[in-house]
């Protein structure tokens, strides 16, 4: 590689195959009909389940939060406490295109460096972020 062109990682079909089977397996054992979202560092779309039962609206809520964790590198939880006490923040981010600041999205990490991400949606936010990392600890 140049000094105008690098190289990055990002988390292919088989991996991404992982973290959703690893997520999808993780919400049958709660009961919780989810769906489920991984994307590549970029925050496309690379594998998506849609379990059984889980609400129609969750499919694009899922997708959302990985791509908010992509875009930003921030799992979804984690945004609340940065804008809340900040209402310029609060009121001006929250009309961005696909975020989401609530829990359910976690980054995908390998070796340190931000791959991709996992959404989770269709069961409490607790239960979305416990999924959502069950399936990201399947690729780290």
């Amino acid at each position: 590689m140049s000094d105008r062109v690098t190289a990055v990682a990002t988390v292919t079909l088989s991996g991404a195959q992982q973290v959703l089977a690893a997520a999808v397996e993780h919400a049958a054992t709660l009961d919780v009909p989810v769906c489920v979202a991984v994307a590549d560092r970029a925050g496309n779309l690379v594998a998506f389940a849609r379990m059984d039962g889980a609400p129609l609206l969750s499919a694009g809520l899922a997708q959302d939060k990985a791509y908010t964790v992509a875009a930003f590198g921030l799992p979804t939880h984690a945004w609340w406490d940065l804008i809340k006490d900040t209402p310029s923040l609060l009121h001006g981010i929250v009309k961005t295109e696909r975020l989401v600041i609530f829990g359910g999205g976690v980054p995908l990490v390998v070796d340190g460096e931000l791959v991709g991400a996992v959404g989770v949606s269709g069961g409490s936010v607790e239960q979305d972020r416990e999924i959502a990392e069950a399936g990201a600890s399947a690729l780290a």
